[in-house]
């Protein structure tokens, strides 16, 4: 049984202690733990001393799959954990895999150690976001979808990224089962990609409109944003940079904590910081229903 539970930030995210009567995360209720996880969207666990092996067993009880990230460096001794700190660099409002297809419902943060200043990490309701949203803003995204393009992925990291098999045909049955997604094998036998969808998604739980999605480090990346081949207008960008700084959530991390975050509800990002002592870790997967 959970039995202290303290609002994280101005929204609908949570925070759970650990108490006297409960000091070992694995001893967590799986049904409170899930149905708080959807309502809330954001459940920051804190007191357990997660560690990365720590993380990945817990996750365990609510995950069905998870999700290789060929982006980012892993642990040896720990199947599907990464590290996320190859930089320290600030991160733009993301969702995970959010210019993919092949996207998990929740990713999970583990802190190590926090950085010495900075490096919190933000996060962002997209229910919240669409609900504040302009109306002509929306109409932009309802009538404008995203396009997201790679070109010349090599077999090796595609089969990473979907897990897909050793063979072209392997992926190939993979790739044909994603909607609104084409490509075409070029003649190195790399993939060329091509993946549309909309800024305004469902969330998996509760069915709501959610602004969750991966244009935001699109445009800070200078790529192109739309399917029409066309990027943001300054004036959007400005409105859409206010919009997310009225609603940012943070983070701030301490020893042992653990997030787990609706990948399909809410976007997350980070601050950036100047010291190479934080060490954060992350594991994404689809959950189980």
């Amino acid at each position: 049984m959970i039995s202290k539970i303290e609002s994280l930030g101005t929204g609908t995210g949570k925070i759970v202690s650990s108490t006297k009567d409960c000091e070992d995360i694995l001893r967590l209720s799986q049904a409170e733990i899930l149905e708080l996880f959807k309502s809330s969207g954001v459940v920051l666990f804190r007191g357990f001393g997660v560690t990365p092996m720590l993380m990945k067993e817990f996750s365990e009880k609510f995950s069905c799959s998870y999700l290789k990230d060929p982006t980012k460096t892993s642990i040896d001794s720990v199947d599907f954990v990464n590290s996320v700190d190859n930089g320290m660099g600030a991160s733009p409002a993301h969702t995970e895999h959010g210019s993919s297809p092949h996207q998990p419902d929740v990713i999970w943060f583990c802190c190590k150690t926090p950085a010495q200043e900075g490096g919190e990490t933000l996060f962002w309701d997209g229910v919240q976001l669409w609900k504040e949203m302009s109306q002509h803003l929306k109409q932009l995204f309802v009538e404008k979808k995203l396009k997201f393009t790679f070109e010349h992925v090599p077999l090796d990291m595609l089969n990473q990224w979907i897990d897909g098999g050793e063979t072209i045909d392997d992926c190939k049955q993979v790739l044909d089962k994603f909607e609104d997604f084409s490509y075409q094998i070029n003649e190195d036998s790399t993939f060329s990609l091509k993946y549309i969808r909309s800024a305004v998604v469902k969330t998996k739980y509760g069915n709501q409109d959610a602004f969750a999605n991966f244009l935001w480090a699109s445009h800070t990346r200078g790529w192109e944003i739309f399917e029409d081949g066309s990027k943001l207008h300054e004036e959007v960008a400005d409105e859409l940079e206010k919009l997310y700084d009225k609603f940012t959530q943070e983070i701030s991390w301490q020893p042992g904590d653990l997030a787990m975050i609706d990948n399909s509800r809410f976007m997350h990002g980070r601050r950036e910081f100047k010291d190479n002592r934080r060490q954060v870790f992350t594991t994404i997967a689809k959950i189980l229903d």
